[in-house]
C-alpha cells in the first residue's frame, strides 16, 4: 500500500531537498509538499481543515521559523511564539486525524551550553541551551517534551530527529538572517562583486559539523519505517572551524586571498560535537536492512551550494 507523507515547510532547504529526492520513494509513498501559503500553521483551524484534506499517513514536520546567530539574538520573541504555535498545531492535529507516524525537525543547537562532548540524545535537556538561541531552542525543546506526552498518553508514533547544521541548495543566504554557510556564501560574492575584504564575523574558530541537505532527507527516508518513538541525531563525523568552511567557500569564488575575520562580534557557541553512534547503528547494523549511503563530501556539497546561488542570485532567498 502507497502512504502519503506530508512535508511540511517544502519550500525550504530541506523541503526541496525532499521534493529531489523523492522520486526514488514513489513506488512506496505519495509526497505532498505544504508550504505556508497553502496553510498557515500558525492557524489551528486552517491547519485542521488542511490535514483533513490530505489525511497523511505520515507526517514529516519540517517547518519552522529559523535563522543563523544573529537572527536568533535580535528576534527572540518570534523564534519563541512562531515555533510553539506552529508545533503545538501541527501535533494537534496530527493526533486529530490518527497519522500513523509524525517525525519532527529539532537541531543539535538546542542542546545544553555547559556540558561534555560529544553530546548524545538522552542530554537534550540537561541543562539550559546557549543565550545566543534560546528562544528557538525552547521551542524545539517542548516539542520534543510534546512529542513524548502523546506518545505516553495516547500512545502515538512520534519521533524527533537532531540534525546538525544543515547546508545546501535552496537555504536562506539571507546576510543577517541565514546560517553560517549561506551567509559567507552571499558574503563572498557581494565582496568580490565590489572588489573589497571577504570579512567573516568572529574569530572564525568555532567548530560544527554540517549536513548536506539531500543527505538529510535521504537519512529521514531511510529511518521512517523503522523510527518509534524516539529521538536521532543526524550528523557526519567530521567537524570544521568557521575559517575553514570560510575558506572553502571563498575559494569556490577564487576569492580566498580577500578573507579578514572580524572579531568584534561574537562567535556564539564554541562547539556542538554531537555523537552519530545510535544513527550509525540505524542505517548500517540492522540485520534485516543493508545501506550503502555515504555522506556527501564537504568540498562536493560546498561547490553545489555556491553553484546554486551563482545561478540562481537573483531569484533565491537573500
Amino acid at each position: 500500500m502507497v502512504k502519503t507523507i506530508l512535508i511540511t515547510g517544502s519550500s525550504g532547504l530541506v523541503g526541496n531537498a525532499f521534493k529531489k529526492i523523492s522520486r526514488n520513494y514513489e513506488k512506496h509513498y505519495k509526497f505532498i509538499f505544504s508550504t505556508s501559503l497553502l496553510c498557515d500553521l500558525v492557524n489551528y483551524e486552517e491547519t485542521l481543515s488542511y490535514f483533513n484534506k490530505i489525511k497523511p499517513n505520515y507526517v514529516i514536520h519540517l517547518a519552522a521559523n529559523v535563522g543563523g546567530l544573529y537572527k536568533n539574538m535580535n528576534h527572540k520573541v518570534e523564534m519563541l511564539e512562531k515555533n510553539l504555535l506552529m508545533n503545538c498545531n501541527v501535533l494537534k492535529c496530527c493526533y486529530a486525524v490518527k497519522v500513523e507516524k509524525c517525525v519532527c525537525m529539532l537541531s543539535t543547537c538546542i542542546f545544553p551550553h555547559n556540558t561534555t562532548y560529544p553530546i548524545d540524545e538522552s542530554m537534550l535537556h540537561n541543562g539550559p541551551p546557549h543565550t545566543s538561541n534560546e528562544s528557538y531552542a525552547y521551542a524545539k525543546r517542548i516539542m520534543e517534551v510534546q512529542c513524548r506526552a502523546y506518545n505516553e498518553q495516547y500512545k502515538t508514533n512520534y519521533s524527533c530527529i537532531i540534525p546538525t547544521n544543515i547546508y545546501g541548495p535552496h537555504d536562506n543566504f539571507s546576510l543577517e538572517d541565514g546560517h553560517v554557510i549561506p551567509s559567507l556564501v552571499h558574503k563572498c560574492y557581494l565582496a568580490k562583486e565590489v572588489g573589497i575584504p571577504f570579512e567573516v564575523r568572529g574569530t572564525g574558530k568555532p567548530l560544527r559539523q554540517f549536513i548536506y541537505s539531500e543527505d538529510l532527507a535521504v537519512l529521514i527516508m531511510e529511518l521512517i519505517d523503522t523510527l518509534t518513538c524516539e529521538n536521532i541525531i543526524i550528523s557526519p563525523n567530521e567537524e570544521y572551524s568557521i575559517a575553514d568552511m570560510a575558506l572553502l567557500i571563498a575559494k569556490e569564488f577564487n576569492y580566498e586571498n580577500m578573507m579578514v575575520f572580524n572579531d568584534t562580534f561574537s562567535d556564539g557557541q564554541y562547539k556542538k560535537t554531537a555523537d552519530n553512534k545510535k544513527l550509525l547503528s540505524y542505517i548500517y547494523n540492522k540485520s534485516d536492512k543493508s545501506s550503502d549511503f555515504v555522506f556527501t563530501d564537504i568540498q562536493n556539497g560546498i561547490k553545489n551550494t555556491v553553484d546554486f546561488f551563482k545561478k540562481n542570485v537573483n531569484q533565491c532567498r537573500k
